[in-house]
């Protein structure tokens, strides 16, 4: 069956449909890992989001066992060429037929290198793809751009607190989109994880006495988390020490005073070299993120610039002055990606140590 992409400038890409074969209209980004396609699509922060896949061939493993979660969360999926048979001995099932029992629409067979660099140069756009022939340009083009990514975060994060036992550590985890690879880290660090929804008070974390808060990734615009920013400064104003990835590092700063802005095109992938400003050394990291923190607007007095990128200078991470709280917006745990900044988690660990 055929299938188009009509971008929000009008560009059209014709190609075959995979998945789902319903309409479906998004934010377009691209990811350039070469491997872990499971981990992107079950990755809640790509709610709101169509995926780019930049990598020619998908689909080659079929699926594997390697979830971040229950369920996959982008909007549509977009390949140069969809892998028909799948070979690893873990395989579990075809790519195809999981996403048709996701619902999830995509598109195989367009140039993904000249729509990632139409990206790049135009910035993201939101896009539809649609296995209608006769489609009307001037009826779908308003609908396309006033496509708007909502209230992700509610939809993505956790319902009802759950725990992963341990012998170490009590971690509060809060749930803002959570991978499952962030609270297996701590979990098989021997830490005690408890991980509550997104709305959650930071009374009732405090009230609970953990040895420290993690901040989860998640999905959106940081800015529209304002009650949950919140709760933030609630919890940053005690001695609990805080870890936090991603987009909790953009609430973190947020809930200091500083701004985020939305980059270009974004950073999302498994091979973004960041900088490690105290020791100088460069890590490759794991990434997925639309907006980054303005650092030049965050009071120097209150926080120090950690991590940079090294691609673009964008901010990395962030440690505050007199506080046990260090934020990075990269991805430690990465799933997909290296573990070059596992090492993070380990931090973590001793600042909990030390605070007791």
């Amino acid at each position: 069956m055929k299938a188009f992409l009509i971008l929000e400038d009008g560009t059209v890409f014709a190609g075959t449909s995979i998945g789902s074969a319903r309409d479906m209209i998004s934010e377009i980004v691209f990811n350039t890992s070469m491997t872990g396609y499971l981990e992107v699509l079950t990755d809640p922060s790509y709610a709101g989001q169509a995926v780019v896949m930049t990598y020619p061939l998908i689909g080659n493993y079929g699926v594997t066992p390697d979830m971040e979660s229950d369920k996959a969360w982008p909007d549509g999926y977009i390949v140069k060429e969809l892998s028909r048979v799948a070979s690893n001995f873990r395989c579990e099932g075809e790519l195809n037929d999981f996403l048709i029992s996701q619902d999830i629409p995509g598109i195989a067979g367009i140039d993904t290198r000249a729509l990632t660099k139409l990206l790049r140069e135009k910035g993201t756009m939101n896009g539809m793809i649609t296995t209608n022939e006769n489609y009307c340009m001037d009826e779908i083009l308003p609908q396309i751009r006033e496509y708007a990514v909502g209230d992700v975060v509610s939809e993505a994060a956790c319902q009802d607190t759950y725990v992963l036992e341990g012998k170490g550590p009590s971690v509060a985890l809060m749930d803002f989109g959570a991978k499952k690879n962030i609270i297996k880290s701590l979990n098989q660090r021997g830490c005690k994880v408890t991980v509550y929804p997104a709305d959650t008070t930071a009374e009732q974390i405090i009230r609970s006495e953990p040895d420290g808060i993690m901040l989860s990734n998640g999905p959106g615009d940081p800015k529209s988390c304002t009650s949950i920013i919140e709760e933030i400064k609630k919890l940053s104003e005690t001695n609990i020490p805080i870890f936090a990835i991603c987009l909790g590092h953009q609430l973190m700063a947020l809930a200091h005073g500083a701004k985020t802005y939305k980059l270009k095109y974004g950073h999302r992938g498994g091979n973004h070299p960041v900088k490690d400003l105290a020791g100088g050394r460069v890590y490759i990291s794991s990434q997925n993120h639309g907006y980054a923190v303005d650092y030049s607007t965050m009071d120097s007095t209150v926080a120090e610039e950690a991590f940079i990128n090294v691609n673009d200078g964008t901010n990395e991470g962030i440690s505050y002055v007199g506080k046990n709280i260090f934020t990075v917006q990269f991805h430690p745990e990465a799933s997909p990606g290296p573990q070059d900044s596992g090492y993070l988690f380990d931090r973590f660990l001793d600042m909990m140590k030390g605070a007791k």
